[in-house]
């Protein structure tokens, strides 16, 4: 790869690191796409993209634990399938015809690009029983795990309307998913990197970057900038990056 390319990838991964992070979010889901788009092959950008949502949202994860905002109760069943899952999407990446994986992914950011503008977390006024939150955490997280390594993100976005489906509060549902991602994105990125062919410097310049923009965005959190104005911004640019795959696509 070129000079340009690392030093642009470097740049964007520390300015959308530290705006997830300031939502919350990784931000693989971004990362993907951009590194595409930059000229990065598709098989090496999409295990870079996990392992920089690793980075990101470890952060983020120990400082929820600190805060007691993780539900571990709901949060392992979810975890455990989507750690298990995630080698297999990660496997079978190289299968897939990249058309279809592309179309796949811009399928993925419309959906996320949704959430961000529209989805409002709701809490359930009766708890269900532990039969049902294994249930649907296992199903959430065996869909987020394998689509998450296949496509090349943490599976959040499908992670965190479930958790606050099966009744938890906003902030814990935010903690618990953030917890799960990191671990179902490093499984995904360990099932990548076993099939070789990453460059490590381009790795190593993007993750530290990432751990860069995810304390300063964490530090920033006081900004001008609401929780909900940076969500409107966050989904309108996966909607501007999906219509800009679709159009590739079809034209």
């Amino acid at each position: 790869m070129s000079i340009t390319i690392y030093l642009v990838s470097a740049a964007l991964v520390f300015i959308f690191s530290g705006l997830l992070a300031m939502a919350g979010l990784g931000a693989a889901f971004l990362f993907v796409p951009l590194f595409y788009y930059l000229g990065v092959p598709l098989a090496e950008a999409t295990p870079t993209a996990l392992l920089l949502n690793v980075v990101s949202l470890l952060f983020a994860a120990i400082n929820y634990w600190r805060g007691k905002l993780i539900n571990w109760r709901v949060g392992l069943p979810v975890l455990i399938a989507a750690v298990v899952l995630s080698p297999l999407g990660a496997r079978l990446t190289a299968s897939v015809d990249k058309t279809l994986l592309l179309a796949m992914f811009a399928g993925f950011l419309v959906f996320a690009g949704a959430m961000m503008l529209f989805y409002k977390a709701k809490m359930r006024e009766q708890p269900l029983s532990r039969a049902v939150e294994v249930t649907a955490g296992v199903g959430v997280g065996s869909v987020a795990g394998f689509l998450g390594g296949l496509l090349g993100v943490g599976g959040g976005n499908f992670i965190l309307p479930v958790l606050n489906w099966l009744g938890l509060d906003a902030k814990v549902a935010a903690g618990t998913t953030a917890l799960v991602v990191v671990f179902s994105s490093l499984s995904g990125f360990l099932g990548h990197a076993t099939m070789g062919g990453l460059d490590p410097v381009f790795i190593a310049v993007t993750a530290v970057m990432a751990a860069a923009g995810s304390i300063v965005g964490s530090q920033l959190m006081k900004t001008r900038i609401s929780s909900a104005q940076l969500k409107r911004i966050i989904g309108v640019l996966l909607w501007l990056i999906a219509i800009k795959m679709i159009f590739d696509l079809v034209k």
